[in-house]
């Protein structure tokens, strides 16, 4: 039998490849693809396919973030099969819950096979909402803290230590991560929001000066006064980046520096 399939991931090259190698596996109907998550869940609740593709790592809202979304939204879920770059935390979190996964970049062969897996769960009847559910809750309670944070930047994925952070910055759900110094760079965060990725930072160094942005303090070069006595902070990336205090936490810049 054809299967329909909804293929989402943020790089163009990746959903292309997938897309070339599911033509030479036969009877796999590429019916929609999507290049983030938020897409992916509009995509998977229009076409109601029968696989989907889901990459891990994306910014914004990521694979474990969709099918959160669609339980929430108790959405019949498709078979999923994640694609992630090779992520140890992950990968075992996969194989515990005898979910399907492939690694990057892809393989021919084992594309196949998931193929031929999904087929083999569709013909037994089996549904894996129940094994999905429990993968989501498990990543969600028991991911460690970690010393580093992973950023993905040019098509390339990054563990940056926290104390090179400078600051973060959420737009359209995206959260953009600038690290300070001569060597700075700038890249994306698989966290949906930035109260999840402060949960994962040290509460020590970082401070949410204002809704969409998460400074570290190590790292304000300079407390600028503005209107009506409120503060902006420049900071020691490359750009001198300046953001704005809330007037919610101006109280709270006033106890750290003594203003």
């Amino acid at each position: 039998m054809s299967l329909s399939a909804v293929i989402v991931d943020d790089e163009q090259l990746a959903r292309d490849e997938l897309a070339f190698l599911l033509k030479d596996v036969g009877d796999v109907d590429v019916v929609a693809q999507g290049k983030n998550g938020v897409e992916g869940v509009h995509l998977i609740r229009e076409h109601n396919p029968d696989l989907v593709f889901l990459d891990v790592q994306m910014p914004g809202l990521d694979g474990f973030g969709v099918i959160k979304k669609l339980l929430d939204k108790k959405v019949v879920l498709p078979k999923i099969v994640f694609a992630t770059a090779f992520d140890q935390y992950a990968v075992k979190a996969f194989e515990v819950n005898a979910v399907d996964y492939l690694l990057k970049p892809f393989d021919k062969k084992r594309v196949a096979q998931s193929v031929a897996k999904v087929r083999a769960k569709l013909e037994s009847g089996g549904a894996s909402s129940d094994k999905l559910e429990t993968l989501v809750r498990m990543l969600e309670s028991q991911k460690p803290q970690a010393s580093k944070i992973l950023i993905k930047a040019g098509g390339r994925l990054f563990l940056v230590n926290q104390k090179d952070i400078g600051f973060a910055s959420i737009e359209e759900g995206v959260i953009t991560v600038v690290t300070s110094g001569p060597n700075g760079m700038e890249g994306h965060s698989n966290c949906r929001t930035l109260e999840e990725l402060l949960d994962s930072l040290d509460p020590n160094l970082f401070w949410r000066a204002h809704r969409s942005y998460l400074v570290n303090i190590n790292r304000i070069k300079e407390v600028v006064p503005w209107f009506k006595s409120s503060y902006q902070l420049r900071m020691d990336d490359k750009r001198q980046t300046e953001i704005p205090v809330s007037r919610a936490q101006t109280k709270r810049l006033r106890e750290l520096f003594g203003l």
